[in-house]
């Protein structure tokens, strides 16, 4: 059933990227009216200004509890903006107080949590959406629609590059360099999302190579080449790294070749263009206007959200859709630890039907 009234919003996490949310995300839903702040959470008080400040929530209303929050304030959506390790913890929180979710990515810290949030929620009847944000960008939305305008017509294979210049620490953020698999769970996480809404499909199988370079100071894998073909015949090579010498598409600065019946797409550092015909011989290179519209990333999904609370068409970013990135994710960790191809919806339904149990 949706909602007749603008919907009460309790945020949980508003220091470092809950900062963003407090300033960038949150403060344009509540200016709009979409939206009104209930209660706002964070476990260092001073943080609580972020939400204060940006989106005018009252002093009376900013807890350093969770549990207090959600007892003492009436709210009909919980926003999750904390580390990965503890998103099953506020996803069972905002279910037993009869809440929606919308929260930041990833679903959670490892495949089997991911299962048993799916389970959890699809049970109770409640919404919920993941803010994958990259995939939702201007410049990656202007791609997907260019594929999916036909004009060019069908997709063969996608070709993406991602490459960072982070060798040194603490350049990408000190917790990444501790952690494992850094580039696959907290930077390939996004691509896996943009490779299945750019191919139109969810991924068949996955091969992961990675590895960490002498010069790296990361303790995990921070290189990566990986293969994929997608549940429609759709192939993908993929080249991602941290500890490169040189950054030639950076964060937010993606290459993505996409390989065409009629055509090359190319969106190389927020530039997409066509290509027709041979190099050199009268080859046609048309350069391609990014697309327009009054928000992008996470303003957007936020939006969209509230919308489909109160009735609107359902977002492409809904716990449906993202336990397939999930799986995609676990998937690759566990073919760069064996070696071997994953067939990823085996992978998936496996960790479904053991999380039932």
């Amino acid at each position: 059933m949706s909602l007749s009234h603008s919907p009460r919003f309790i945020h949980i996490g508003t220091g470092g990227f809950g900062g963003y949310w407090c300033d960038y995300v949150l403060r344009r839903l509540v200016q709009l009216g979409k939206a009104i702040p209930a209660a706002a959470v964070d476990i260092i008080p001073t943080n609580l200004a972020n939400a204060v400040g940006a989106y005018g929530i009252d002093e009376s209303c900013c807890f350093t509890s969770a549990e207090e929050a959600f007892d003492r304030v009436q709210a009909d959506f919980a926003i999750i903006v904390v580390p990965p390790a503890q998103h099953e913890q506020m996803v069972e929180l905002a279910l037993a107080y009869n809440m929606h979710i919308l929260s930041e990515k990833p679903l959670a810290d490892s495949m089997e949590a991911c299962a048993r949030i799916f389970h959890r929620v699809n049970a109770s009847g409640k919404k919920m959406a993941v803010t994958m944000s990259h995939r939702f960008d201007q410049d990656k939305q202007s791609l997907e629609r260019q594929i999916k305008s036909g004009r060019y017509g069908k997709l063969d294979y996608l070709v993406g590059r991602n490459t960072w210049m982070c060798r040194t620490f603490p350049t990408w953020g000190e917790f990444r360099y501790q952690i494992p698999a850094p580039l696959l769970i907290e930077g390939t996480v996004h691509h896996f999302d943009i490779m299945r809404s750019l191919a139109s499909a969810n991924a068949k199988t996955v091969y992961a190579h990675t590895w960490n370079p002498g010069w790296s100071e990361f303790a995990g894998d921070a290189q990566g080449l990986i293969t994929i073909q997608m549940e429609n015949g759709v192939r993908v090579l993929y080249e991602g790294a941290k500890c490169n010498a040189s950054q030639l598409n950076g964060w937010g600065q993606d290459y993505w070749r996409a390989e065409c019946d009629q055509a090359t797409l190319i969106l190389d550092n927020r530039r997409l263009s066509a290509v027709q015909g041979a190099i050199q011989q009268n080859s046609r290179v048309q350069e391609i206007p990014l697309e327009h519209q009054p928000a992008w990333t996470n303003a957007w999904l936020a939006e969209l959200f509230v919308d489909w609370l109160t009735g609107g068409a359902e977002p492409p970013n809904t716990l449906a859709d993202n336990i397939q990135c999930a799986a995609l994710l676990f998937a690759a960790i566990e073919s760069a630890h064996t070696g071997q191809p994953v067939e990823v919806q085996e992978y998936l339904q496996r960790h479904l039907d053991a999380a039932k149990t």
